[in-house]
C-alpha cells in the first residue's frame, strides 16, 4: 500500500509518500484555503503513485473530518469534499496528534508543537488523544500560543521565548500526569539545555505518524 501525506502547516504544507519520504514544501499561510491546498498538493504531485492518503489538519477533527476551520488559514476548510478533489481515500488527524504519532515510543508521553502557533496531543500507552491547548489563558490575558507560536518568539526574541517554552511544558506535563514531553514544529530546534524527560522530535515524525495512521488497513490487507 502507497500512501500520500500532507501535513497541513501555517507556513507551508509539507508532502510526501511512501516511495518519495523527503518532504516537498508547499507555502500556505493565511489566505489558504481547502480548494487551493488540494489544487497544490495535486500539481505538486503530479505522476506520484499512491493509494491512500493521510492528512494532518491544524485543528480539530472528528471521524477524519475536520470541524472547525483553522486558526492561521483561511476558510472553507470544513466544508471542503476532499474525497472528490483527491479520488482516493483519506483519514484526517489533527497535525499535532500525527506528529505524536510518528514519535511515540511508549507510556504517557505529551507532544508540544512550536510552529507558526502551537499544536498539542498526548498518546497514551499508544492511544493518541489530539487536545487543543493552544488558546487557553495563560499571562497577562495571553494565551500559551501567543507566548511559544511564533509570534510570542518574534516579540520577545529567543531567550524569554525559550524560557516560557520551559515553564509551559513542565506546566502542562504535571497537568496531564506525563512520563515525557516531545516538542516538535519548526522552532523546536531552537530550545537549548532540556531536562531529560523532554526531547525535540525528529523531522519526519509527522510522515512517519501519517504512514501509521493506515497500519490497520495494511494488516487487514496483508491477512487477505
Amino acid at each position: 500500500m502507497r500512501i500520500l501525506v500532507i501535513d497541513i502547516g501555517g507556513t507551508n504544507v509539507k508532502v510526501a509518500s511512501t516511495d518519495t519520504l523527503v518532504p516537498i514544501k508547499i507555502p500556505s499561510g493565511p489566505a489558504m484555503t481547502a480548494e487551493s491546498m488540494s489544487e497544490q498538493v495535486l500539481a505538486a504531485t503530479k505522476g506520484w503513485r499512491y493509494d491512500r492518503i493521510s492528512v494532518g489538519f491544524p485543528g480539530p477533527v472528528v471521524h477524519h473530518r475536520p470541524i472547525a476551520e483553522p486558526h492561521n488559514m483561511g476558510a472553507g476548510w470544513v466544508d471542503f469534499d476532499y474525497e472528490k478533489a483527491f479520488g482516493k481515500p483519506l483519514r484526517f488527524i489533527n497535525d499535532a496528534a500525527m506528529q505524536a504519532l510518528g514519535g511515540y515510543k511508549r507510556g504517557r508521553m505529551l507532544f508540544l508543537g512550536t510552529g507558526t502557533g502551537l499544536g498539542s496531543a498526548m498518546v497514551l500507552d499508544g492511544v493518541v488523544v489530539p487536545l487543543e491547548l493552544a488558546h487557553l489563558p495563560y499571562k497577562r490575558g495571553r494565551t500559551y500560543e501567543e507566548y511559544i507560536g511564533v509570534e510570542g518568539l518574534e516579540k520577545r526574541g529567543k531567550k524569554k521565548w525559550r524560557k516560557s517554552v520551559l515553564d509551559i511544558t513542565e506546566r502542562l506535563k504535571a497537568a496531564m500526569v506525563c512520563d515525557c514531553v516531545l516538542l516538535g514544529g519548526g522552532n523546536a530546534k531552537l530550545m537549548k539545555n532540556l531536562p531529560a524527560h523532554v526531547v525535540v522530535g525528529a523531522n519526519s515524525n509527522a510522515i512517519l505518524g501519517g504512514f501509521r495512521l493506515w497500519e490497520d488497513a495494511i494488516g487487514k490487507q496483508a491477512a487477505k
